[in-house]
């Protein structure tokens, strides 16, 4: 009984656990903000258009005794909207500059180069220097001195 309850125990101290029952706790308190939405902001919005605040009943029809709600799917459309938008500017935008922002404050400013790297790009240079005044002062080949034949 008590490696069960330690296997629990290391179960739900795994970082997956919490964080889906924390997102899972945010979730349902985030659908409340999103009902208040509808009901308080977009529902009077709908009722001046449409003349009542739930759509589900507009375009609706019968065709041999079946009603067909395309205002049903509309709402839920519409709910759907609200939720992804609401979420996409309240969490996903935020979350993302305050990463960008982290990331910025990781990046390792580039230093000057080192010692040993200046040394060597100054003989690096020395070495051009003295390949490009030789190449100037030679003429070409030097061959052999020539005596007259007689």
């Amino acid at each position: 009984m008590k490696s069960l309850l330690n296997g629990f125990k290391d179960f739900i101290s795994r970082g997956n656990a919490i964080d889906l029952a924390v997102g899972v706790i945010i979730g349902t308190a985030f659908a409340g903000i999103v009902s208040a939405l509808q009901e308080g902001l977009l529902g009077p919005l709908i009722a001046l258009i449409f003349g009542q605040p739930d759509i589900s009943n507009v375009a609706a029809f019968d065709i041999n005794g079946t009603t067909f709600s395309i205002g049903l799917i509309l709402n839920a459309i519409l709910q759907f909207l609200i939720t992804a938008i609401t979420i996409y500017f309240f969490i996903v935008l935020p979350l993302n500059k305050l990463a960008e922002r982290r990331k910025k404050g990781l990046e390792a400013e580039p230093t000057a180069p080192g010692e040993d790297i200046l040394l060597l790009q100054q003989i690096r240079d020395l070495l051009a220097g003295q390949q490009s005044a030789s190449l100037r002062n030679d003429t070409g080949p030097s061959l052999p001195p020539t005596t007259p034949r007689s």
